[in-house]
């Protein structure tokens, strides 16, 4: 019989998730199966219990349960505690543990595809929702902490950076702040929804003042090239989408269940074909 495995979301029917575990199921010749489920936001203490009771080893929780889920999880890993997020649900001894392997597999593509080292660089985040806080957690403890917070909301970024168990210099602009002091950074780090599909012609911030370059990382990967990354890009500035973040994020959750890390090269490939790219 097969072992389990799935992702928990609502909406789900646009993941890429199964095609991507399943197609690594298969190269590493292990008998497994990966499903989407789709749960509502009232159902998700019954969705935990009936994960549990199928024997499902293993699960990814996507929008918009990844805060929601952890008061119904046995037990909560350090990191996804003090994020206040969890993306993935791994069986242990019969408890179900939640970790976020959202900021690592964040800063694994970064810095996969980075021109330079991104030591002692000062980074700018956009938006404060639950990716950013990974994002800014993950940075920290791994002693990126020259990272500042532009947001819509500055009490939003604020609160972030107050929370942080961390060692930061840190401080939250607004987004007129930011786009003035654009320069001051190596780094610009997109985490919001804004330039996703269908809002393809909306951009966070603008890039108006941006005279050096820097390296643009856009957490969105449909548009392949968001409006964004278009203009950073027009202005001889290096640039990823989000598909580093959502392959490694995938596999580091990959690895939690099976102890095995997958083909990150050909998650990629497959992604991008799904994509149409």
């Amino acid at each position: 019989m097969k072992q389990l495995y799935g992702v928990i979301g609502d909406p789900i029917e646009h993941s890429m998730s199964p095609i991507m575990h399943n197609d690594a199921f298969k190269q590493l010749n292990l008998n497994a199966y990966y499903h989407p489920f789709h749960v509502n936001r009232t159902d998700i203490g019954s969705a935990v219990k009936g994960m549990k009771a199928l024997g499902i080893r293993g699960f990814n929780v996507t929008i918009p349960h990844k805060s929601t889920i952890m008061p119904y999880l046995d037990g909560i890993d350090p990191l996804a505690n003090s994020i206040g997020a969890v993306n993935t649900v791994v069986l242990e001894g019969g408890d179900f543990i939640g970790y976020n392997t959202d900021g690592l597999g964040f800063l694994k593509g970064l810095l996969e595809e980075c021109p330079f080292s991104i030591d002692k660089k000062k980074v700018m985040i956009l938006g404060a929702g639950g990716a950013a806080r990974a994002i800014f957690y993950t940075l920290a403890s791994n002693g990126i902490n020259s990272v500042d917070i532009v947001n819509r909301t500055v009490q939003k970024g604020e609160q972030i950076i107050e929370e942080c168990p961390y060692s930061t210099n840190s401080k939250a602009l607004t987004l007129a702040e930011g786009s003035l002091k654009i320069n001051d950074y190596d780094i610009i780090i997109q985490t919001t929804s804004i330039g996703m599909y269908p809002y393809i012609n909306e951009a966070p911030i603008s890039l108006e003042y941006l005279s050096k370059h820097v390296f643009v990382s856009d957490i969105i990967y449909n548009p392949w090239n968001t409006r964004l990354l278009k203009e950073a890009l027009a202005k001889s500035c290096s640039g990823q989408n989000g598909l580093a973040m959502f392959v490694n994020q995938g596999a580091l959750a990959f690895e939690k269940w099976t102890g095995v890390l997958p083909d990150t090269n050909r998650m990629k490939k497959i992604v991008k074909r799904q994509l149409g790219g």
